[in-house]
Protein backbone atom coordinates (compact mmCIF):
# COMPACT_ATOMS: atom_id res chain seq x y z
CA UNK A 1 0.00 0.00 0.00
CA UNK A 2 1.46 3.54 -0.95
CA UNK A 3 2.16 5.00 2.40
CA UNK A 4 0.58 8.64 1.02
CA UNK A 5 -2.92 6.92 1.03
CA UNK A 6 -5.24 6.99 3.86
CA UNK A 7 -5.22 3.93 6.23
CA UNK A 8 -8.05 2.07 6.15
CA UNK A 9 -7.61 1.63 10.12
CA UNK A 10 -7.79 5.32 10.46
CA UNK A 11 -11.32 6.17 10.62
CA UNK A 12 -11.22 3.05 13.53
CA UNK A 13 -8.91 4.91 15.00
CA UNK A 14 -10.86 8.46 15.10
CA UNK A 15 -14.00 6.36 16.46
CA UNK A 16 -12.50 4.32 18.97
CA UNK A 17 -10.28 6.73 20.96
CA UNK A 18 -7.68 4.85 23.43
CA UNK A 19 -8.65 6.55 27.41
CA UNK A 20 -4.57 6.14 27.44
CA UNK A 21 -1.94 8.28 27.89
CA UNK A 22 -1.33 11.52 25.37
CA UNK A 23 2.26 9.68 24.76
CA UNK A 24 0.40 5.93 23.80
CA UNK A 25 -2.50 7.57 21.79
CA UNK A 26 -0.04 9.43 19.44
CA UNK A 27 1.50 5.88 18.79
CA UNK A 28 -1.36 4.50 18.21
CA UNK A 29 -2.31 6.91 15.29
CA UNK A 30 1.25 6.58 13.71
CA UNK A 31 1.21 2.96 13.74
CA UNK A 32 -2.24 3.11 12.68
CA UNK A 33 -1.01 5.41 9.57
CA UNK A 34 2.26 3.85 9.11
CA UNK A 35 2.41 0.03 10.38
CA UNK A 36 4.30 -2.10 7.80
CA UNK A 37 6.28 -4.08 9.87
CA UNK A 38 4.00 -7.41 10.71
CA UNK A 39 4.52 -6.27 14.75
CA UNK A 40 4.07 -2.52 14.09
CA UNK A 41 0.89 -2.65 15.78
CA UNK A 42 2.80 -4.26 19.38
CA UNK A 43 4.61 -1.67 20.40
CA UNK A 44 1.45 -0.55 21.96
CA UNK A 45 1.75 -3.93 24.63
CA UNK A 46 2.70 -2.73 28.30
CA UNK A 47 6.03 -2.56 29.05
CA UNK A 48 7.29 -1.37 25.77
CA UNK A 49 8.44 2.42 25.67
CA UNK A 50 7.84 4.94 23.01
CA UNK A 51 10.40 7.21 21.26
CA UNK A 52 9.13 10.01 18.72
CA UNK A 53 11.34 11.44 15.98
CA UNK A 54 11.66 15.17 16.39
CA UNK A 55 9.54 16.32 13.55
CA UNK A 56 6.91 13.88 14.79
CA UNK A 57 6.76 11.70 12.03
CA UNK A 58 7.91 8.59 13.17
CA UNK A 59 7.94 6.17 16.57
CA UNK A 60 9.69 3.87 17.58
CA UNK A 61 8.74 1.10 20.36
CA UNK A 62 11.84 -0.65 22.42
CA UNK A 63 13.27 -1.24 25.91
CA UNK A 64 16.10 -0.41 27.43
CA UNK A 65 17.96 -4.11 28.46
CA UNK A 66 22.18 -3.87 29.75
CA UNK A 67 22.68 -1.23 27.90
CA UNK A 68 21.20 -1.82 24.67
CA UNK A 69 17.85 -0.56 23.26
CA UNK A 70 16.03 -3.85 21.77
CA UNK A 71 13.70 -2.31 19.48
CA UNK A 72 9.90 -4.09 18.28
CA UNK A 73 10.45 -4.44 15.05
CA UNK A 74 11.18 -1.26 13.36
CA UNK A 75 10.52 2.95 12.95
CA UNK A 76 7.25 3.46 12.63
CA UNK A 77 7.04 6.03 9.96
CA UNK A 78 6.33 6.73 5.91
CA UNK A 79 9.11 4.26 4.09
CA UNK A 80 10.71 7.42 3.12
CA UNK A 81 11.64 8.53 6.23
CA UNK A 82 12.72 5.26 7.79
CA UNK A 83 16.44 5.56 7.13
CA UNK A 84 16.22 9.26 8.87
CA UNK A 85 14.56 7.81 11.83
CA UNK A 86 16.31 5.04 12.26
CA UNK A 87 19.66 7.47 12.06
CA UNK A 88 17.66 10.24 14.52
CA UNK A 89 16.73 7.37 16.76
CA UNK A 90 20.63 6.10 16.80
CA UNK A 91 21.79 9.23 17.80
CA UNK A 92 19.67 9.71 20.68
CA UNK A 93 20.29 6.14 22.18
CA UNK A 94 24.28 7.24 21.11
CA UNK A 95 23.98 9.81 23.65
CA UNK A 96 22.59 7.50 26.32
CA UNK A 97 25.34 5.39 25.60
CA UNK A 98 23.08 2.41 24.16
CA UNK A 99 23.53 0.40 21.03
CA UNK A 100 20.38 -0.17 18.84
CA UNK A 101 19.13 -3.80 18.33
CA UNK A 102 16.05 -4.03 16.20
CA UNK A 103 14.57 -7.48 16.51
CA UNK A 104 12.00 -8.56 13.91
CA UNK A 105 13.13 -6.60 11.36
CA UNK A 106 11.85 -7.31 7.94
CA UNK A 107 12.57 -6.09 4.37
CA UNK A 108 12.12 -2.32 4.88
CA UNK A 109 14.79 -1.91 7.11
CA UNK A 110 17.31 -5.02 6.41
CA UNK A 111 17.87 -3.48 2.90
CA UNK A 112 18.89 -0.20 4.56
CA UNK A 113 21.64 -1.43 5.88
CA UNK A 114 22.48 -5.04 4.27
CA UNK A 115 25.61 -3.35 2.62
CA UNK A 116 27.46 -1.19 5.48
CA UNK A 117 29.89 -3.02 7.35
CA UNK A 118 28.80 -0.78 10.78
CA UNK A 119 25.90 -3.00 11.08
CA UNK A 120 25.34 -6.76 11.73
CA UNK A 121 21.98 -9.13 11.03
CA UNK A 122 21.31 -12.48 11.93
CA UNK A 123 18.10 -14.34 10.43
CA UNK A 124 15.52 -15.11 13.01
CA UNK A 125 13.30 -17.56 10.81
CA UNK A 126 10.79 -16.71 8.67
CA UNK A 127 6.97 -15.44 8.70
CA UNK A 128 4.16 -17.13 6.28
CA UNK A 129 2.23 -14.92 4.46
CA UNK A 130 -1.09 -15.53 2.92
CA UNK A 131 -3.72 -13.32 0.86
CA UNK A 132 -7.47 -14.13 2.70
CA UNK A 133 -8.69 -13.94 -0.64
CA UNK A 134 -7.07 -17.63 -1.28
CA UNK A 135 -7.58 -19.46 1.58
CA UNK A 136 -11.10 -21.12 0.29
CA UNK A 137 -9.18 -22.73 -2.02
CA UNK A 138 -6.56 -23.86 -0.14
CA UNK A 139 -9.26 -26.05 2.21
CA UNK A 140 -10.86 -27.14 -0.97
CA UNK A 141 -7.70 -28.41 -2.51
CA UNK A 142 -5.86 -30.02 0.63
CA UNK A 143 -7.85 -33.01 2.36
CA UNK A 144 -5.64 -33.16 5.67
CA UNK A 145 -6.61 -29.78 6.23
CA UNK A 146 -10.24 -30.21 5.81
CA UNK A 147 -10.21 -33.21 7.78
CA UNK A 148 -8.62 -31.46 10.78
CA UNK A 149 -11.75 -28.45 10.52
CA UNK A 150 -14.47 -31.73 10.58
CA UNK A 151 -12.73 -33.06 13.65
CA UNK A 152 -13.39 -29.67 15.44
CA UNK A 153 -16.80 -29.51 14.02
CA UNK A 154 -17.79 -33.24 15.09
CA UNK A 155 -17.00 -32.21 18.66
CA UNK A 156 -19.19 -29.41 18.23
CA UNK A 157 -17.20 -26.60 18.16
CA UNK A 158 -18.17 -23.38 17.06
CA UNK A 159 -16.18 -20.48 15.81
CA UNK A 160 -17.51 -16.70 15.85
CA UNK A 161 -16.06 -13.51 16.20
CA UNK A 162 -16.35 -11.76 19.68
CA UNK A 163 -16.70 -8.11 19.63
CA UNK A 164 -14.33 -5.58 21.72
CA UNK A 165 -16.64 -5.21 23.69
CA UNK A 166 -17.47 -8.85 24.77
CA UNK A 167 -14.08 -9.92 24.85
CA UNK A 168 -12.10 -7.45 26.96
CA UNK A 169 -11.81 -9.07 30.01
CA UNK A 170 -14.10 -12.32 29.44
CA UNK A 171 -13.61 -14.48 32.54
CA UNK A 172 -13.83 -17.67 29.75
CA UNK A 173 -11.16 -16.07 27.67
CA UNK A 174 -8.66 -14.71 30.92
CA UNK A 175 -9.46 -18.37 31.98
CA UNK A 176 -8.23 -19.88 28.88
CA UNK A 177 -5.36 -18.17 28.48
CA UNK A 178 -4.03 -19.17 32.29
CA UNK A 179 -4.42 -22.31 31.40
CA UNK A 180 -2.48 -22.23 28.33
CA UNK A 181 0.41 -20.57 29.64
CA UNK A 182 0.56 -22.89 32.57
CA UNK A 183 0.66 -25.37 30.22
CA UNK A 184 3.55 -24.30 28.58
CA UNK A 185 7.55 -25.32 29.47
CA UNK A 186 8.35 -21.34 29.88
CA UNK A 187 7.02 -18.88 32.44
CA UNK A 188 5.09 -16.30 30.47
CA UNK A 189 7.34 -14.05 27.82
CA UNK A 190 6.08 -10.41 27.20
CA UNK A 191 7.91 -8.03 24.69
CA UNK A 192 7.03 -8.97 21.52
CA UNK A 193 5.02 -12.05 22.87
CA UNK A 194 2.97 -10.54 24.88
CA UNK A 195 0.20 -12.55 26.57
CA UNK A 196 -1.78 -9.72 28.48
CA UNK A 197 -3.79 -8.62 25.54
CA UNK A 198 -7.70 -8.91 26.77
CA UNK A 199 -7.50 -5.47 28.12
CA UNK A 200 -6.27 -3.58 25.25
CA UNK A 201 -8.79 -5.14 22.16
CA UNK A 202 -9.77 -1.49 20.28
CA UNK A 203 -8.17 -2.38 17.30
CA UNK A 204 -7.97 -6.30 17.44
CA UNK A 205 -10.11 -8.52 16.39
CA UNK A 206 -11.33 -11.56 18.42
CA UNK A 207 -11.94 -15.15 17.24
CA UNK A 208 -13.57 -17.30 20.08
CA UNK A 209 -13.73 -21.31 19.77
CA UNK A 210 -16.76 -22.31 22.09
CA UNK A 211 -17.76 -25.98 22.64
CA UNK A 212 -21.19 -26.45 25.18
CA UNK A 213 -21.27 -22.71 25.56
CA UNK A 214 -17.54 -22.86 27.12
CA UNK A 215 -14.46 -21.14 25.51
CA UNK A 216 -11.89 -23.76 24.09
CA UNK A 217 -9.79 -21.28 22.50
CA UNK A 218 -9.32 -17.89 20.76
CA UNK A 219 -7.12 -16.14 18.37
CA UNK A 220 -6.68 -12.85 18.21
CA UNK A 221 -5.17 -10.55 15.18
CA UNK A 222 -3.82 -7.03 15.54
CA UNK A 223 -3.62 -4.61 12.61
CA UNK A 224 -0.76 -4.17 9.82
CA UNK A 225 -2.37 -1.01 8.33
CA UNK A 226 0.27 -0.36 5.60
CA UNK A 227 -0.09 -3.82 3.89
CA UNK A 228 -4.22 -3.90 4.78
CA UNK A 229 -4.08 -6.75 7.00
CA UNK A 230 -3.41 -8.55 9.91
CA UNK A 231 -1.11 -10.51 12.11
CA UNK A 232 -2.32 -13.38 13.88
CA UNK A 233 -1.16 -12.43 17.08
CA UNK A 234 -2.02 -14.96 19.36
CA UNK A 235 -3.44 -18.56 19.11
CA UNK A 236 -4.68 -19.88 22.68
CA UNK A 237 -6.36 -22.90 23.28
CA UNK A 238 -7.32 -25.10 26.78
CA UNK A 239 -4.95 -28.24 27.19
CA UNK A 240 -7.24 -30.61 26.19
CA UNK A 241 -9.32 -28.69 23.59
CA UNK A 242 -10.87 -31.07 20.46
CA UNK A 243 -8.19 -31.48 18.08
CA UNK A 244 -8.50 -29.04 14.87
CA UNK A 245 -9.64 -26.18 17.48
CA UNK A 246 -7.16 -24.02 16.28
CA UNK A 247 -7.27 -24.44 12.51
CA UNK A 248 -10.73 -24.24 13.36
CA UNK A 249 -10.25 -20.74 14.27
CA UNK A 250 -7.31 -19.60 11.95
CA UNK A 251 -10.43 -20.75 9.35
CA UNK A 252 -12.97 -18.16 10.42
CA UNK A 253 -10.91 -15.57 11.07
CA UNK A 254 -9.42 -16.05 7.59
CA UNK A 255 -12.64 -16.13 5.53
CA UNK A 256 -13.82 -13.19 7.87
CA UNK A 257 -10.97 -11.33 6.45
CA UNK A 258 -11.67 -12.05 3.09
CA UNK A 259 -15.21 -11.11 2.99
CA UNK A 260 -14.10 -7.82 4.09
CA UNK A 261 -11.45 -7.75 1.73
CA UNK A 262 -8.24 -7.62 3.48
CA UNK A 263 -4.88 -8.68 1.24
CA UNK A 264 -2.36 -9.60 3.97
CA UNK A 265 -2.58 -11.90 6.80
CA UNK A 266 0.28 -13.65 8.54
CA UNK A 267 0.80 -16.18 11.38
CA UNK A 268 3.89 -14.07 12.54
CA UNK A 269 7.48 -15.74 12.94
CA UNK A 270 8.20 -19.05 12.59
CA UNK A 271 12.03 -19.34 14.83
CA UNK A 272 14.69 -20.83 13.37
CA UNK A 273 12.54 -21.35 10.46
CA UNK A 274 15.12 -22.04 7.15
CA UNK A 275 11.86 -21.72 4.50
CA UNK A 276 12.41 -18.30 3.41
CA UNK A 277 14.95 -17.62 0.36
CA UNK A 278 17.43 -15.67 1.25
CA UNK A 279 21.03 -15.54 -0.86
CA UNK A 280 23.72 -15.41 -0.66
CA UNK A 281 23.17 -14.73 3.38
CA UNK A 282 23.88 -16.92 6.30
CA UNK A 283 24.23 -16.62 9.55
CA UNK A 284 28.00 -16.91 11.40
CA UNK A 285 29.29 -20.02 12.43
CA UNK A 286 28.96 -19.84 16.02
CA UNK A 287 25.66 -18.28 16.05
CA UNK A 288 24.22 -21.62 13.46
CA UNK A 289 25.81 -24.19 15.59
CA UNK A 290 24.04 -22.53 18.46
CA UNK A 291 20.65 -22.67 17.11
CA UNK A 292 21.08 -25.90 15.64
CA UNK A 293 21.88 -27.11 19.52
CA UNK A 294 18.53 -24.83 20.61
CA UNK A 295 16.42 -27.05 18.13
CA UNK A 296 17.60 -29.98 18.85
CA UNK A 297 17.43 -29.72 22.59
CA UNK A 298 14.93 -27.16 23.41
CA UNK A 299 11.71 -28.65 22.34
CA UNK A 300 10.61 -29.58 25.87
CA UNK A 301 10.48 -24.92 26.48
CA UNK A 302 9.48 -24.48 22.53
CA UNK A 303 8.34 -26.73 20.13
CA UNK A 304 10.56 -24.74 17.34
CA UNK A 305 10.17 -27.80 14.25
CA UNK A 306 6.81 -28.35 15.95
CA UNK A 307 5.32 -24.62 15.19
CA UNK A 308 7.23 -24.73 11.55
CA UNK A 309 5.29 -27.51 10.52
CA UNK A 310 2.40 -26.30 12.00
CA UNK A 311 2.32 -22.70 9.75
CA UNK A 312 3.85 -24.65 6.71
CA UNK A 313 0.43 -27.06 6.62
CA UNK A 314 -1.69 -24.29 6.06
CA UNK A 315 -0.09 -23.51 2.71
CA UNK A 316 1.34 -19.65 2.72
CA UNK A 317 1.34 -18.18 -0.46
CA UNK A 318 5.44 -17.17 0.51
CA UNK A 319 7.83 -17.18 3.33
CA UNK A 320 9.10 -13.78 4.57
CA UNK A 321 12.64 -13.50 6.10
CA UNK A 322 12.90 -11.46 9.59
CA UNK A 323 15.98 -10.27 11.45
CA UNK A 324 17.81 -9.12 13.97
CA UNK A 325 19.79 -6.00 12.52
CA UNK A 326 22.06 -4.28 15.58
CA UNK A 327 24.23 -1.14 14.90
CA UNK A 328 27.60 -3.26 15.72
CA UNK A 329 29.67 -4.78 13.36
CA UNK A 330 29.36 -7.85 15.15
CA UNK A 331 26.56 -9.07 16.78
CA UNK A 332 27.63 -9.15 20.56
CA UNK A 333 27.22 -11.95 23.28
CA UNK A 334 26.31 -7.84 25.19
CA UNK A 335 23.18 -7.70 22.90
CA UNK A 336 22.03 -11.31 22.95
CA UNK A 337 21.56 -11.09 26.35
CA UNK A 338 19.72 -7.74 26.03
CA UNK A 339 17.41 -9.77 23.57
CA UNK A 340 16.60 -12.29 26.28
CA UNK A 341 15.99 -10.10 28.98
CA UNK A 342 13.66 -7.73 26.82
CA UNK A 343 11.25 -11.14 26.29
CA UNK A 344 12.08 -11.70 30.16
CA UNK A 345 11.44 -8.15 31.63
CA UNK A 346 15.00 -8.25 32.74
CA UNK A 347 14.95 -11.68 34.28
CA UNK A 348 16.94 -13.80 31.57
CA UNK A 349 18.34 -16.02 34.36
CA UNK A 350 14.91 -16.16 36.59
CA UNK A 351 13.63 -17.12 33.31
CA UNK A 352 16.08 -20.33 32.29
CA UNK A 353 15.96 -21.36 36.05
CA UNK A 354 11.99 -21.70 36.21
CA UNK A 355 12.00 -23.27 32.97
CA UNK A 356 14.24 -25.87 34.13
CA UNK A 357 12.39 -25.98 37.52
CA UNK A 358 8.95 -26.93 35.13
CA UNK A 359 10.74 -29.33 33.24
CA UNK A 360 11.93 -30.97 36.53
CA UNK A 361 8.40 -30.84 37.87
CA UNK A 362 7.31 -32.92 34.37
CA UNK A 363 9.33 -35.59 34.68
CA UNK A 364 8.63 -36.18 38.06
CA UNK A 365 5.35 -36.20 36.60
CA UNK A 366 5.50 -38.55 34.05
CA UNK A 367 7.48 -40.43 36.64
CA UNK A 368 4.92 -41.12 38.60
CA UNK A 369 2.46 -41.64 36.29
CA UNK A 370 4.50 -44.47 34.64
CA UNK A 371 5.47 -46.18 38.30
CA UNK A 372 1.27 -45.45 39.22
CA UNK A 373 0.93 -47.89 35.52
CA UNK A 374 2.88 -50.79 36.48
CA UNK A 375 1.47 -50.58 39.72
CA UNK A 376 -1.53 -51.35 38.10
CA UNK A 377 -0.75 -54.04 35.76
Amino acid sequence: MNDHKPSPFIKEFKENPVAESSSLKRARELVLTYGWNSTSYQILNPGIRHWFSEKGEGVVGFVSCNGVRVVAGAPVCAKENLKKVAAEFETDAALAKEKVCYFCAEERLEVLYEDSARYSKVLLGAQPVWRPSDWESITTKHKSLRAQLNRARNKGVTVSEWSAEKACNHPQLLDCLRRWLSAKGLPPLHFLVEPETLSNLSDRRVFVAERAGEAEGFVLLSPVSRRDGWLFEQFVHCPGAPNGCVELMIDAAMRALANDGYEYATLGLSPLSARARVAPFRNPLWLRVALAWMRKHARRFYNFDGLDAFKAKLQPKRWEPVFAVSNEPRLSPKTLYAIASAFSENKPIRLILSGLWRALLTELKWFGLGVERKLLK
